[in-house]
């Protein structure tokens, strides 16, 4: 009779080590430290302009250096992704350029395409020409030239060692020329990657500044003790930290980086779940049909008279903000929506598939509370509280959209899925009350 010991039951290793993000942290506070104390640095270096923070939208777009150079010395240095067999890279196997050229122009072709339609996109959108967009607008107008001239060299370049450079962008290129057979199913998969950099870029560079400027003139001397004051300034920098270091996730999506798009979401449900949660198309909104705001009030409102529970609710709050942080500073330099770009499991991902989903909805419901209104008004509040609920419904249905995509493309995902089913305290406990509240089939007996 055997008597070794079981088998643990081991969670996959998460393609993205901790020291990523908690990098990207680093680089980003050293930013946001240099920019509040702007005036003393610029006396002491006697460096010439105004003493004064430096909370311009061009200060925000820099923290994406800021925070991405450490990100990125952190994963080839420490993690050495650029090793990784799954970057399609063989550094020992360098090709001559000749044998790669006319690969490389083909492939250049359908870069430059790409970026051309995806510029005719931005021009015809009205939604692009006003508003917090203008700005965004206007950094990738400037940036529109050096991506056009950068991407020669680089594709001559890394099509040397790629071990199959005809990628989606060769086939799109192969496509226009004429010259070659291509697949249309990775002309298909090239522009859902390139949709979905081209849509959140614009909007994540769209609204680097607000928070950016919020946090940097931030005088925290003069903050009351006032539990919603001092919760709202955590929050603001849990949600700046958040979106700038997800903006540098949809930047940095190169293979040497091991930080490739493997594949962008192909299912049409997936991609309506994602785009009802985002402007121009959001939902959930002022005037939008799932707006839950109507004659509502916030927590402070609420709770002001008592004190107690007010800081009770405090700390709640910026703890969930602190998990959808953390579930985005834990991707690393890897965080785009819609796309499979290797599997995390650790971090939040330890205890639940979605964390940023569940934070976020558990902080609009005891934030807003939709159920109590300033109008007393019985039929708002149900309104409210039920119009809350469809947009949870959004997010469950969008979860599922991914864990489909996911699932199909990774059997170390279906991995994860399972043993986060067995063991994470979390998703265990969420699947059970599932299968608590379905509708169960009546089974029908055996003829004996």
């Amino acid at each position: 009779m055997s008597c070794a010991a079981p088998v643990a039951d081991q969670r996959p290793v998460s393609d993205v080590s901790s020291g990523v993000g908690l990098a990207g942290l680093f680089g980003l506070f050293l930013w946001i430290a240099i920019c509040r104390n702007w005036a003393g640095i610029a006396e002491l270096l006697a460096i010439p302009g105004p003493r004064a923070p430096l909370a311009g939208p061009y200060a925000a777009l820099a923290t994406i250096a800021f925070t991405s150079a450490p990100m990125i010395a952190w994963s080839l240095l420490v993690d050495k992704v650029h090793l990784r067999r799954s970057t399609g890279l063989d550094w020992t196997r360098q090709r001559s350029l000749a044998a790669t050229f006319d690969i490389s122009v083909i492939k250049i072709a359908g870069l430059w395409a790409t970026f051309a339609i995806i510029g005719c996109l931005y021009g015809l959108a009205r939604w692009y020409w006003s508003g917090q967009y203008l700005f965004a607008m206007e950094v990738l107008a400037v940036a529109a030239v050096p991506l056009f001239v950068l991407t020669v060299p680089y594709v001559l370049w890394l099509d040397r060692y790629l071990t199959e450079p005809r990628d989606g962008a060769w086939h799109f290129g192969a496509m226009l020329i004429g010259r070659e057979p291509y697949d249309i199913e990775e002309v298909k998969a090239h522009f859902r990657s390139w949709a979905v950099k081209g849509f959140f870029c614009a909007f994540m560079i769209s609204i680097l500044p607000g928070g950016f400027a919020y946090i940097v003139n931030l005088d925290i001397s003069a903050l009351a003790m006032q539990p919603a004051v001092i919760a709202t300034a955590m929050i603001e920098l849990l949600f700046l930290i958040d979106v700038h270091m997800a903006m540098v996730g949809y930047l940095l999506t190169i293979k040497p980086l091991d930080a490739h798009i493997r594949s962008a979401n192909p299912y049409l449900a997936g991609w309506l779940a994602a785009l009802l949660c985002y402007p121009p198309f959001i939902l959930m909104g002022d005037g939008g049909p799932l707006n839950y705001h109507l004659h509502t009030s916030d927590w402070g409102f609420w709770l002001q008279d008592h004190p107690v529970l007010l800081w009770v609710w405090a700390g709640w709050l910026v703890f969930l903000t602190a998990i959808y942080a953390w579930a985005t500073v834990i991707f690393g330099i890897r965080f785009s929506n819609l796309t499979y770009r290797g599997i995390i499991t650790n971090g939040p991902y330890r205890f639940t598939r979605h964390p940023a989903y569940l934070s976020k909805n558990l902080f609009w419901w005891f934030g807003t509370m939709p159920f109590l209104v300033t109008s007393d008004s019985l039929a708002d509040a149900v309104r409210n509280t039920a119009l809350l609920a469809l947009v949870s419904a959004v997010y469950y249905w969008r979860a599922k959209t991914e864990e489909r995509h996911l699932g199909d493309d990774d059997p170390k995902y279906r991995k994860y899925s399972s043993w986060m089913s067995r063991n994470a305290a979390i998703t265990r406990g969420l699947s059970r009350l599932a299968y608590v509240l379905r509708p169960q089939r009546p089974q029908l007996q055996a003829a004996e």
